[in-house]
C-alpha cells in the first residue's frame, strides 16, 4: 500500500511512468461465458482498463493429490497496481472455482501512450 502511494506520488510529481504502477491479472476461467461476464463486470466497475480472453488454454495441475487436465479461457486484465486487491477480491467473490487462478505481475515500461490510456480509461466520470 505504501509503495502504491508512492509510485502515484512520484509519477504525478515528475510526469513520468514509473514501473510498478500498473498490473496485469492473470485469471483462468472455465469457460468462456464466465469470462466474459467477469471481464464485463470489472470493466463496469472501473477496476480495470481492458481485459483479454483468450481462448481454450490447456492447464494440467495437481488436485487433491492427482495431476488434473482441464481447457480453460485465460483473462488478461490490465489496471493499476492499486487496484489490484479490490479486482482479486471481485474476481474471487463470483468465480465459480474453490481456488480461482487470481496472481498479479507489475508492468515494467510500455508505450507512453498506451499507458496515458490506461490511467484516463479507469477514471470515474
Amino acid at each position: 500500500m505504501l509503495r502504491t502511494l508512492s509510485l502515484q506520488l512520484h509519477s504525478a510529481v515528475t510526469g513520468s511512468y514509473v514501473s510498478g504502477t500498473y498490473s496485469i491479472v492473470f485469471v483462468n476461467c472455465p469457460n468462456e461465458h464466465i469470462a466474459r461476464d467477469i471481464a464485463r463486470t470489472i470493466l463496469d466497475k472501473k477496476l480495470a482498463a481492458s481485459v483479454n480472453i483468450l481462448p481454450k488454454a490447456s492447464s494440467l495441475y495437481f488436485w487433491n493429490g492427482e495431476i488434473e487436465e482441464a481447457t480453460e479461457i485465460m483473462l488478461l486484465i490490465k489496471t493499476k497496481t492499486s487496484k489490484v486487491h479490490m479486482l482479486s477480491s471481485y474476481v474471487r467473490s463470483v468465480h465459480p472455482f474453490e481456488i480461482p487462478e487470481v496472481f498479479s505481475l507489475p508492468m515494467d515500461q510500455g508505450d507512453v501512450r498506451y499507458l496515458k490510456w490506461l490511467k484516463e480509461s479507469m477514471e470515474e466520470h
